[in-house]
């Protein structure tokens, strides 16, 4: 027997039961338009990491849930028995420091913006909850609301430590990402690498400074910055396989207020962005070689400070073809031409603790150009199709336990 979180009791089926996936995909047909709503309401009033408990409240009120304990502003709820094996989704809070500029009704304006379609993610896995608690579930459902995925420290990790995940006899975990590079309505889940560890990284270089009519007699550390931004594109280009995705990105760089003064200081700020663990730690080491050898050229002194962050996100081999078939046949998703990137995701720390697959759901770019863009916003019927996704990975995650079902090919 399980409870569901709404008080209803199901018998659990134990194996594979055709018209209980049937009713699956009923059930989840009829919270679409509650969660549209939903959806609306988290947009609207989006909240910056560090500060997501009113989002965490608002989504486990739609679901109908009380009592979960806060974890550093996500939270952790289970669906069905409290023992066994059982399959988690994962949905992130927190909303980027961007100034929305779109045409919705329901935009937000309070200065930040879910522009990395995370108001559709919690839209879709309460869609999903909620029609796994009305028909009953096959095995146990267990909901990440996360935070921080946008910003230091990693709310994934926050989950990953709590013993009520460690406890719960994970055999899954699936994400779904919305992504305008691929068409609207397709999905790409691949196994391997599909998004990059990202790494920031701040270099002050340093010197006496003093008079632009007399570099000769002080260092420059202005040169030193400039020569360093170009050293960093010949490393990537001449230290690191060309087939290996991989980025150096200077995002800013800072020093100086007068023309005819050369500054005593000036910072570089930028990441790294690698798909393999070996060339993420060789560049690590090559970027504080070519900082300290340019500063040495120009009289300067190097300070290098680098912040690790994401590892690479690694898709499981066994699990990301189950998935995809269940993407595939029971979702009725077409598939997109492989998809695998340079953004980065803390979704890669739970792949380091339970055979995990990011799926992504293509968006186009009629909604806006990219994902962090002020003007990015997919109409509500994206949030179908993240929610067809995440159930189709709540079912293949199933499959894992109970073996494909009778008639079905081996995926």
């Amino acid at each position: 027997m399980t409870h569901s979180a709404l008080g209803e009791i199901h018998v659990s089926p134990l194996t594979w039961n055709p018209d209980h996936i049937v009713g699956l995909w009923n059930a989840l047909e009829a919270e679409l338009p509650a969660a549209f709503e939903l959806r609306h309401r988290v947009h609207q009033d989006p909240q910056l990491s560090g500060s997501e408990q009113a989002t965490a409240e608002m989504v486990l009120q739609s679901i109908g849930i009380t009592g979960i304990p806060d974890v550093k502003g996500g939270r952790i709820f289970r669906i069905g028995s409290d023992e066994g094996p059982a399959i988690a989704l994962r949905a992130e809070l927190d909303a980027l420091p961007i100034e929305e500029k779109s045409n919705v009704a329901w935009t937000s304006t309070n200065g930040a913006m879910h522009a990395c379609g995370h108001d559709i993610h919690l839209a879709a896995l309460t869609a999903v909850t909620r029609a796994i608690q009305s028909v009953g579930p096959i095995l146990p459902l267990v909901g990440l609301l996360q935070p921080r995925e946008e910003a230091a420290p990693s709310g994934a990790l926050d989950l990953l430590a709590e013993p009520t995940l460690r406890d719960s006899d994970i055999r899954a975990v699936v994400g779904a990402h919305v992504q305008p590079r691929i068409p609207y309505g397709t999905f790409s889940a691949v196994p391997g690498a599909v998004n990059s560890s990202a790494d920031e990284f701040l270099i002050v270089f340093s010197a006496n400074g003093g008079h632009a009519g007399y570099p000769h007699v002080t260092g420059d550390p202005v040169v030193a910055a400039a020569a360093t931004v170009l050293a960093l594109q010949v490393v990537v280009a001449r230290r690191i396989d060309p087939t290996h995705a991989t980025v150096i990105t200077v995002g800013a760089i800072s020093g100086g207020a007068a023309p005819n003064v050369i500054p005593s200081n000036v910072r570089i700020l930028g990441t790294i962005r690698t798909s393999t663990e070996s060339d993420r730690l060789l560049l690590h080491s090559q970027l504080k070689e070519a900082a300290e050898s340019n500063a040495s050229l120009y009289g300067c002194l190097a300070n290098v400070q680098l912040v690790v962050g994401e590892p690479v996100l690694i898709n499981d081999e066994s699990l990301t073809p189950i998935v995809a078939k269940w993407v595939r046949e029971s979702a009725l998703l077409e598939e997109s031409e492989p998809l695998r990137s340079c953004g980065a995701d803390d979704f890669a720390y739970y792949g380091a603790a339970f055979p995990s697959v990011m799926t992504f759901v293509g968006m186009g770019t009629d909604f806006g150009p990219s994902l962090h863009h002020e003007s990015f916003v997919p109409p509500d019927d994206s949030v179908t199709l993240v929610a067809k996704v995440l159930l189709a990975g709540y079912l293949a995650g199933c499959e894992t336990v109970l073996g494909p079902m009778k008639g079905s090919h081996e995926s």
